[in-house]
C-alpha cells in the first residue's frame, strides 16, 4: 500500500511541476502581449518641459535597459526565471521607482484580512443553514432552498453593487471605497481602527452573502444523501440515538465541503478581484487592475504568479490528504 500511495503521489507531483513551468511560461508571456510601450509612458512623464529629442531619447534608452524590454523575448524570459526564483521581481513600472515585492508586500495583507474571515464566515454559515435544512426539511428547506439558489447564481460584482447603493450611497452606513479614510494616516490608534473597520464592512458582506448560497446548496445535497444511505437505515433499526447517527452522518458530508473550503482558501487572492476592484479596497486584486491599466507587466507577472501558484498549492495538498482519507483511493493504491 505505501508502494501504491509512493506511486500515487509522485504521479501527482509531476502535474504538479509541469502545470507549475505552464503557468511560468503564461504568466510571463501573456502581459507583454498587451499593445502599447508601457516605458515610452514613464518616459511621456518624466520628460516633460524638454525640448531636447536627444534627451527623451537618452531617458527612453535608460528605461527600457532598466525594465530589460530592450533585450530578446527568450532573454527576458530566461532572466525573469533567474529573478524569481530569488523573489526579485524588479520594479513597477506604473508606480516606480517602487519595486514589485513592496508593492505586493503592502497589498497582501489587506487581501487575507478581507478574504480569509469572509470565506470561514461564508462556509460556516452556509454549511450550517444546509445541514438544518436536510435535517428539518418541511417550510424551512422550501424557504431556504430558492434564496441559496438565487444568491449562488448571483454576480459577486452585483452584490457589492448592491450593497454599495443601499448601505453605502442611500443610507450613508458605510463609506464606499477604500481601505480607511483618505485623511488618515496609518498608525494604531481607535480613530483609524474605527475607519479600517467601517471600510471594511461592505466588501466583507459582499463576499459572505455571495459565497453562503453555494456552500448551503452543496451541504444539503451531501447529507441528504447520507441521511438516505443504508448505514443510517440500519442504525436506527438497531435503536442507535438519532443524535449519535446525525454526528456521523454530518461528518461523512462535510468532506467535499472541506475540499471546497481549501480551494477556497487556495482561490482567495483571485476571488479578491471583484470586490477590491467595486470597492476600491487595497488589496491585491485592486494592485493587479492598476497594473492593467498601466500596462505593468513585472507587477502583473508577479500578481498572476502569486493567484496560481496559491491555487496549484491548494490543489496539491487536497489530492495528497485525499490520498490518506478517501478509502477508495486507498484501495486503488493497494491494487
Amino acid at each position: 500500500m505505501l508502494k501504491g500511495y509512493r506511486k500515487y503521489f509522485f504521479n501527482k507531483l509531476g502535474w504538479f511541476l509541469v502545470t507549475l513551468v505552464f503557468a511560468f511560461i503564461l504568466n510571463f508571456i501573456l502581459p507583454r502581449l498587451m499593445p502599447g510601450d508601457p516605458v515610452a509612458a514613464i518616459v511621456a512623464r518624466m520628460a516633460q518641459g524638454m525640448s531636447d529629442a536627444t534627451g527623451v531619447r537618452a531617458i527612453y534608452q535608460q528605461y527600457t535597459e532598466l525594465f530589460g524590454t530592450n533585450k530578446p523575448m527568450v532573454e527576458q524570459f530566461f532572466i525573469y526565471m533567474r529573478n524569481v526564483l530569488r523573489g526579485d521581481f524588479g520594479y513597477s513600472i506604473s508606480m516606480y521607482p517602487r519595486t514589485v515585492a513592496d508593492a505586493i508586500k503592502s497589498s497582501i495583507g489587506w487581501t487575507i484580512a478581507l478574504q480569509f474571515p469572509a470565506i470561514i464566515t461564508g462556509w460556516l454559515i452556509g454549511n450550517t443553514l444546509g445541514a438544518l435544512a436536510a435535517y428539518l426539511k418541511k417550510g424551512f428547506d422550501k424557504v431556504l432552498m430558492p434564496i441559496s439558489i438565487f444568491a449562488s447564481n448571483f454576480p459577486a460584482f452585483g452584490m457589492a453593487v448592491i450593497l454599495m447603493v443601499i448601505f453605502g450611497v442611500t443610507l450613508e452606513w458605510f463609506p464606499t471605497s477604500g481601505g480607511y479614510g483618505f485623511d488618515l494616516i496609518p498608525r494604531f490608534d481607535w480613530r483609524f481602527i474605527w475607519s479600517v473597520i467601517t471600510h471594511y464592512q461592505l466588501p466583507f458582506w459582499s463576499i459572505v452573502l455571495v459565497s453562503i448560497g453555494g456552500q448551503a446548496i452543496g451541504m444539503r445535497s451531501m447529507a441528504i444523501y447520507e441521511l438516505n444511505a443504508d448505514y443510517v437505515k440500519y442504525a436506527r433499526f438497531m435503536g442507535i440515538k438519532d443524535r449519535k447517527i446525525i454526528g456521523y452522518v454530518f461528518r461523512n458530508a462535510m468532506l467535499p465541503q472541506i475540499t471546497g473550503l481549501a480551494m477556497a482558501l487556495g482561490t482567495m487572492a483571485g476571488g479578491a478581484l471583484v470586490a477590491e476592484i467595486v470597492f476600491s479596497y487595497p488589496g491585491i486584486g485592486y494592485t493587479l487592475l492598476n497594473g492593467v491599466m498601466g500596462q505593468d507587466y513585472p507587477l502583473i507577472s508577479a500578481s498572476t504568479l502569486m493567484i496560481t501558484i496559491m491555487v496549484l498549492i491548494a490543489n496539491f495538498t487536497i489530492e495528497i490528504l485525499y490520498g490518506f482519507i478517501d478509502p477508495r483511493i486507498k484501495a486503488v493504491q493497494a491494487d
